[in-house]
């Protein structure tokens, strides 16, 4: 057990109150978060994120709902994985088509317009769909983490923004949104699939996605990736195939 393993395990943790589920309908959520004062580093996040925990702007979090399971985190081991038949065909399609930029995850006007055009078309009764240019910029950023913003473009027009902390061993996907006007041509599996290659072309082993949701349509696609690891009774788990 290395060093930050141990201190992660000696962490404060702070229960929230109970709220609406952003997810799931008629259910009530809770969230565990480090100490907000203390001070973070990205290898305790790197810990905390193999025990299930999530970034969000400086907050580090993991779901600790009352009678609900269903937020599992998951994670893809990359040199593993193997695309199906419509994730192939789409990276086919578009790997040519789409030219990418990385660039610190900080405010940029372009990709703040997109994220507002993605919330009103996708979440338009979230809370998100009001973000301002502060709250956007707390979202997708901290003060300690290792975060770039991936944008894609075709030409010269933005396609989509992956906003992803780079750790030690792997990448993790911590938002990505899109021109929704773009939907029918997949671009936010082709960012997934683009993540994946870009953790193998890095040689990290894993790409860590988040919470799966398996009752809530929006999240349920992250099972599709195949082979996959989910965090249950604090153990990684492998699944290799759909049930």
């Amino acid at each position: 057990m290395n060093r930050e393993t141990r201190r992660s395990r000696m962490v404060q943790l702070y229960q929230t109150p109970e709220h609406d589920c952003a997810y799931l309908d008629e259910r009530q959520a809770r969230s565990l978060f480090v100490d907000p004062y203390r001070a973070k580093s990205m290898p305790l996040y790197e810990a905390l994120i193999d025990q299930g925990f999530r970034r969000s702007g400086d907050m580090i979090y993991r779901p600790d709902c009352r009678d609900c399971k269903q937020c599992i985190p998951l994670r893809i081991p990359v040199e593993e994985f193997r695309p199906r038949r419509f994730q192939r065909r789409i990276w086919n399609r578009r790997q040519t088509a789409y030219q990418v930029t990385e660039q610190p995850a900080e405010f940029d006007p372009a990709h703040f317009e997109l994220f507002q055009r993605y919330m009103r078309s996708r979440h338009p009764d979230g809370e998100m769909a009001a973000t301002t240019e502060e709250g956007y910029q707390q979202f997708i950023s901290s003060n300690w983490a290792l975060s770039s913003s991936f944008a894609f473009y075709q030409d010269t027009k933005l396609i989509a923004v992956a906003v992803t902390d780079i750790l030690q061993n792997g990448l993790s996907a911590v938002y990505t949104f899109f021109d929704p006007e773009l939907e029918r041509h997949s671009p936010g599996v082709f960012c997934l699939l683009w993540q994946i290659q870009e953790c193998k072309r890095r040689r990290l082993p894993w790409l860590y996605l988040g919470y799966w949701v398996p009752d809530c349509r929006k999240m349920s696609y992250k099972s599709q990736y195949l082979p996959h690891e989910v965090f249950i009774d604090d153990e990684w788990v492998r699944v290799s195939k759909l049930k």
